[in-house]
Formats: C-alpha cells, structure tokens, sequence
C-alpha cells in the first residue's frame, strides 16, 4: 500500500489544518514552513503550542536566527502572538521559558495585508 493510501486509512488524526487564504498572503517559503509548523504542533482549542526555536529550526531545516526572523515577520503580518514564560530551575532560579505562539485567525492578517497593499 503506498503512503497515500495508508495516510487516507489512518482518519484525520494523521493531517492539520492549513487555511488556503494562507497563500493569497505573499509570505515567503521560510514563513511558510515556520506557519506550517506551528499549526502542526498547536493546542486546536486553545490555538497555542510551545516549540522553541530550536525545535523548529530543526524540524524546517533552519537556524534558529531564521526561525526567529519568520517568526518576528509573522507577527508583524498579525498572524501569530507570542508571549515569553519563565519557569524556576531545580537550583530555585527563575529562567526563561519557550515562547507561547497562539496562532491568530486568518482574517485578521488578509485585512492586514489588503490594507498595505491599498497604501502601496
């Protein structure tokens, strides 16, 4: 049975949502596969998930530096938040945790974007 095939026999569970609006945006291939990414691993309640940026980087094949420049872009183009956590170590220190990506819904960023193409 090929890999199609055998994904199709699995159910849903084996696939995740990518809005098609999400191609109308004119990201680029790096925020793409970093978009893609997070709606992979995200709560689909709470439309959060916690990767660091080192997890994402090696799962799209990027540094960290350019997970963290997509990343950056993508909240600018309102497609995503983040919010920093802390946690306290086992010496009682308290240090920086993961970011919170909560993924934004996708009106919000094509209003974004017809708005600067109309100032353009």
């Amino acid at each position: 049975m090929n890999n199609f095939l055998r994904a199709q026999s699995c159910g849903a569970k084996n696939f995740f949502p990518l809005p098609n609006a999400i191609f109308s945006l004119g990201l680029s291939t790096g925020e793409l596969a970093v978009y893609a990414y997070l709606m992979y691993c995200e709560d689909r309640k709470s439309h959060q998930c916690w990767p660091s940026y080192k997890t994402i980087g090696e799962a799209v094949g990027m540094s960290r530096n350019t997970v963290q420049k997509y990343v950056r872009e993508m909240e600018y183009k309102a497609l995503i938040i983040t919010e920093p956590t802390k946690y306290e170590s086992a010496g009682g220190h308290v240090r920086n945790g993961n970011l919170i990506f909560t993924i934004l819904p996708i009106q919000g960023a094509i209003e974004y974007h017809n708005e600067c193409q109309l100032s353009r």
